[in-house]
């Protein structure tokens, strides 16, 4: 094991340490969840960045930009970066004002226990695909940095290990504070290397050139159906799947004022998309500098083109660079994508089937919960055999079919009704499940577009129809205005008193939170 491997292992071992320092900030469950409501534009713009710009953006995305082109890539980074820009214009502001501690609890406010469960054990379930994709990665990295002499799977369990270490103690403070610095990293690491490999290849132009006259730019499908039909699902799977989800969440309700809320997720999915295309310019510069080596890997392990150009071609200086570029990417990704599904487990899930819980005990089941998910993931990991990009992919079908129209429909429409995402959820999942298990292997429509379409007409026939489950009326307008999150949800009381005098739109509030 050479010098570049003990750079970088002094590298990781320092952001561990600056992990497990912002740990000490935590004090409790709020603390640890969306940290303490405290984060400032900058941060939020990193953590929002950082979050996203994990593995699949630097080895999974350009490794199917070479095999499909720009067409293959419309579900990451043109839907990914889709999500944060309209979860900041649409989603951010009334999210914010609704002050709840988990995306899970905006269900239970407006739509009761029942969606409350089921749209969170959604979630929960859709980031073993994104969680796993991290982890299988670090393998990866761990492996070519040893140059073999740790084996992927024992790469994994390292990588996963350490990343839970700052994770468990540090929660959002620490996922926080180490994705600005790892920002910084990857933004400097990145431009490094692209400069290192333009000078090689003789300027981008060269690269850009080459790429469009061998048909890399067709982005738009064939006008024709099955098409146009799997490529609108691709695009909606991750741009509107990925909107309900506790990462997301998480960073809307950390933010210090709403217009942070706001324009930090803006501002961070356009910096995403826009960096999300040096990976891209840098492995399809593969194809000029080592034809025989991406001939090679494109149809074995396409993954490995990216960090085998690097460590081929590259000075060590741009070697240290790309590789600490790397690690932050997946380490930022990977520890916020623990967190997220372990918090709204944990409070969504977990508090309402035990009961009773002080906020010292929540905050130790919301560690314990961290340590539990990240062994199960580790393990599906290391036992899956799909792609770093079909992972991240795949994981947000489930989350397209049930959580998205409830949520949308939730936060827009003063007619939803609880029936209406009971009935949204139902029809969504069980459409999707059945086309998967039963559908043809190549179907006309993909099984979660139509998940999609049954989800919305279960939602607006469920709340059109005559109605067989307990709705509130008036929930809609006081949750838009923050009243009712604020005179209902425990986590709130102690930031702003105020709004208890809002009460009136709860005529039987609950002392522990709870519908």
């Amino acid at each position: 094991m050479g010098t570049l491997f003990w750079f970088v292992i002094a590298y990781w071992i320092t952001s561990v340490g600056i992990g497990l320092y912002a740990g000490t900030r935590v004090h409790n469950a709020r603390d640890f969840a969306i940290a303490g409501r405290h984060l400032p534009f900058y941060v939020v713009i990193a953590t929002v960045f950082a979050t996203w710009f994990g593995a699949e953006t630097v080895l999974g995305i350009p490794a199917t930009f070479l095999k499909d082109g720009m067409h293959g890539i419309v579900a990451d980074p043109f839907g990914a970066s889709m999500c944060l820009i309209l979860v900041g214009l649409f989603f951010a502001a009334p999210l914010y004002r609704m002050n709840l501690l988990t995306v899970g609890d905006f269900y239970r406010k407006r739509f009761g226990r029942t969606v409350e469960t089921t749209t969170t054990l959604a979630i929960v379930i859709s980031y073993l695909g994104w969680v796993g994709a991290q982890i299988t990665a670090l393998g990866l990295v761990f492996n070519v940095l040893s140059e073999g002499e740790i084996s992927r799977v024992a790469g994994m369990w390292i990588g996963s290990s350490t990343i839970l270490i700052y994770t468990l103690f540090g929660g959002m403070w620490a996922v926080a504070i180490t994705d600005f610095l790892q920002m910084i990293i990857i933004v400097i690491g990145m431009l490094w290397i692209g400069g290192e490999v333009s000078g090689m290849v003789g300027g981008v132009g060269v690269v850009v050139d080459h790429a469009a006259k061998a048909g890399m730019f067709d982005f738009w499908p064939t006008l024709n159906l099955k098409e146009v039909l799997a490529f609108t699902a691709a695009w909606v799977t991750m741009m509107f799947g990925s909107i309900p989800q506790q990462d997301v969440f998480q960073r809307v309700q950390s933010s210090r004022t709403e217009k942070i809320a706001v324009w930090g997720a803006v501002t961070g999915g356009s910096l995403y998309f826009l960096f999300a295309f040096v990976p891209i310019f840098l492995a399809y510069s593969a194809t000029l500098l080592s034809p025989a080596m991406v001939a090679e890997l494109i149809n074995t392990d396409p993954q490995m083109i990216l960090p085998r150009l690097v460590l081929e071609k590259a000075p060590l200086i741009a070697q240290i660079m790309f590789f600490g570029a790397l690690l932050s990417a997946i380490k930022s990704c990977a520890s916020a994508t623990l967190l997220a599904p372990s918090v709204t487990f944990t409070e969504n899930i977990l508090k309402p089937l035990v009961g009773g819980l002080s906020d010292r005990k929540l905050l130790f089941a919301m560690r314990a919960v961290t340590l539990t998910f990240t062994l199960l993931v580790t393990l599906y990991a290391v036992n899956s055999k799909a792609s770093i990009f079909k992972m991240v992919e795949n994981a947000y079908q489930i989350t397209l079919v049930t959580a998205f129209v409830p949520m949308v429909a939730g936060i827009y429409w003063r007619r939803a009704t609880n029936q209406g995402a009971a009935m949204a959820i139902f029809l969504g999942l069980t459409t999707w499940l059945a086309l998967l298990v039963f559908g043809p292997e190549d179907p006309l429509v993909p099984a979660q577009f139509a998940g999609l379409i049954a989800s919305i007409l279960g939602m607006i026939i469920g709340s059109l129809l005559p109605q067989n489950m307990h709705h509130d009326a008036t929930i809609h307008d006081a949750l838009r205005h923050g009243h009712h999150a604020a005179a209902q949800t425990h986590h709130v009381a102690d930031l702003h008193p105020a709004h208890g005098m809002h009460g009136k739109h709860n005529p039987h509030p609950q002392t522990n939170g709870r519908d």
